[in-house]
């Protein structure tokens, strides 16, 4: 009898170590489930893969309106990112990004001053165009039809610094086609061009034809010939010193996509 119930217990106890392995088996199968969709997992970001973040971006200061407008897109479109900009002329924001400050991506309106922070910078891609106009007051009272009208002595002028981008710009067409101007101001932005027009501070101002279009209620844009007239680009890039790169170069992306062109091209940029 002793050695019937020896038997049997040993017996059991084959069944029961039998039982185990395909339950041991099938825990490790789930263990490795898991490790699998854990390597597999994205990390937190919008619903168009863009990592979440709170941005910085410098930007030229003819993109101030346009800019607001898209970076409310942009948040809308990515879901737990937030886009502030600072805006200013290109060769001010150069000087804050050679100074360390804070920031994610800087957008100018020149490549010079962009090629000027090859180290600072990724690789810029251009995003859109613009081009020159002139801005008078209302109704134009001092009848300026063209570029040489901005040679009279009598009409106050007023340019932006040959520092900044569209002073720059500015220089080049009235050399080229030979036209003296003595501006009663050189101003640090074409935003501050814009506004000697708009107070009748000035009698007439070059400034980029979307900055214009921003004004219409206060001053008339005189077109300049294409022939006569210079062509600004805007290039994009991320900063080298950003604590956010990858979010950084998202957004650097999406302003080359059909949403955000439309937005720049609805503003009167041109194609990049």
């Amino acid at each position: 009898m002793s050695l019937l119930i020896t038997r049997r217990r040993a017996a059991a106890a084959v069944l029961t170590a039998a039982l185990l392995v395909p339950l041991v088996a099938c825990g490790n199968d789930d263990s490795g489930t898991d490790k699998d969709s854990a390597a597999g997992a994205k990390p937190s970001g919008s619903a168009s893969g863009a990592p979440k973040a709170d941005l910085t971006v410098l930007a030229a200061a003819s993109l101030t309106d346009v800019f607001k407008e898209a970076g409310a897109a942009y948040e809308k479109e990515n879901p737990g990112t937030k886009v502030t900009f600072s805006f200013a002329g290109s060769q001010e924001l150069a000087a804050q990004v050679k100074q360390g400050a804070p920031a994610d991506a800087l957008v100018t309106a020149d490549t010079k001053t962009m090629d000027g922070l090859t180290g600072e910078t990724g690789t810029p891609t251009v995003i859109a165009k613009n081009r020159l106009v002139i801005a008078v007051g209302e109704g134009n009272p001092e009848k300026v039809e063209n570029l040489k009208d901005l040679s009279d002595t009598e009409l106050k002028v007023v340019l932006a610094a040959p520092e900044v981008p569209v002073g720059r710009y500015s220089k080049q067409i009235l050399d080229a086609q030979k036209i003296e101007v003595k501006p009663v101001s050189q101003e640090p932005n074409v935003r501050a061009v814009l506004s000697k027009v708009e107070l009748g501070e000035a009698d007439a101002g070059l400034v980029y034809k979307t900055d214009a279009e921003t004004a219409t209620d206060k001053v008339d844009a005189i077109d300049i010939p294409d022939a006569e007239n210079a062509v600004a680009s805007y290039p994009a890039a991320t900063l080298k010193a950003s604590e956010h790169s990858e979010a950084a170069a998202a957004f650097v992306s999406w302003l080359s996509t059909p949403a955000a062109q439309k937005i720049l091209q609805g503003a009167g940029f041109q194609q990049p």
